[in-house]
């Protein structure tokens, strides 16, 4: 009877892993390399999507309104 609970409960702790994966590896706020990119955030474009879920916002159509650094 504990089969289901195990299942669960395992199955959150996966996905929360690979939330936090996915958060350290394309997250634009962290930067591993300091070294060749030290601010990854300034390479992003305007139609780049990085938040895992957006509300009525098509990247594809925004314009860039930020000067070149």
């Amino acid at each position: 009877q504990l089969i289901p609970l195990f299942v669960i409960i395992g199955t959150g702790g996966v996905g929360a892993g690979l939330y936090l994966m996915r958060l350290a590896m394309f997250n634009p706020d962290v930067s591993w390399d300091k070294k060749n990119n030290p601010e990854p955030w300034n390479k992003l474009s305007p139609s780049d999507q990085y938040k895992f879920y957006s509300v009525n916002v098509d990247y594809s159509r925004l314009k860039k309104d930020r000067p070149d650094f």
